[in-house]
């Protein structure tokens, strides 16, 4: 939001999911909707600061203004970003909802395919 952080992707992005459990909930303030690349394709600028959410993934977000961008699991090898941090046309669309069973109880979802996996884990 304020661009102390820039990030380019190289190779390819993941469609969107959308994740509801209840740390991607009080992360966003509502759900998050992210994509996924190879972290070996990311070039972050800026200093992120990153916060070790769980002993399986930390969440990276602006030190300045707070903006919420990046999940990565223990292994970093993919990194997930937040959909609304992506400049646009992305051409990307929602494919999945996990976790719907933890959703807030003040919104409905859309008829899409659900799972209980959980890419999010922490």
């Amino acid at each position: 939001m304020c661009g102390a952080i820039t990030y380019n992707v190289a190779g390819p992005l993941r469609q969107i999911i959308a994740c509801h459990c209840i740390q991607c909930r009080k992360t966003s303030g509502h759900y998050v909707a992210a994509t996924q690349t190879a972290t070996a394709s990311l070039t972050i600028s800026g200093a992120v600061t990153w916060y070790q959410s769980s002993d399986k993934a930390r969440r990276g977000f602006c030190g300045t203004c707070g903006s919420p961008l990046f999940w990565q699991p223990g292994n970093r090898a993919v990194t997930s970003l937040f959909a609304g941090g992506l400049d646009g046309p992305t051409r990307l669309k929602i494919v999945k909802q996990i976790h719907t069973e933890a959703k807030g109880d003040y919104y409905a979802l859309p008829h899409t395919e659900t799972s209980d996996q959980d890419p999010c884990a922490g």
